[in-house]
């Protein structure tokens, strides 16, 4: 497992860096799910509507091929296979009037879906 710098942004070559509003959320997370000292693991699948598609949830485990990425004091922990997509990508957390969400801002994705939660690369 490698961990990233407090600062959120890595020295690693695939570094992700995290939100000032994501902080905010995974706190509020943390709190009110009962879900202290858990990390947020976002990862990549094959899916959704452009190809590849992004998932969000806690969890309480690292295993040998994450990576955790943390920033005033929460964690974002993505896997290696996971990590080769997002490479210097920013988790962000979004309040609009249609809804909340967490969201990645990717510069390897060549296209996205209109919800956002689908990409595909060039």
């Amino acid at each position: 497992m490698s961990e990233g710098a407090d600062s959120g942004t890595e020295t690693v070559a695939a570094a992700v860096t995290i939100s000032d509003s994501a902080v905010r959320r995974i706190r509020e997370l943390e709190e009110t799910e009962d879900a202290s000292g858990m990390m947020l693991r976002v990862a990549v699948g094959g899916g959704g509507c452009s190809g590849f598609q992004y998932s969000f949830g806690f969890d309480d485990a690292c295993n040998g091929d994450d990576t955790v990425f943390s920033r005033d004091g929460v964690r974002v922990v993505i896997d290696d296979v996971s990590l080769e997509f997002l490479g210097g990508s920013e988790i962000d957390y979004v309040e609009e009037l249609v809804g909340a969400y967490f969201t990645v801002r990717n510069p390897n994705a060549a296209s996205t879906c209109g919800c956002g939660v689908s990409f595909a690369v060039g």
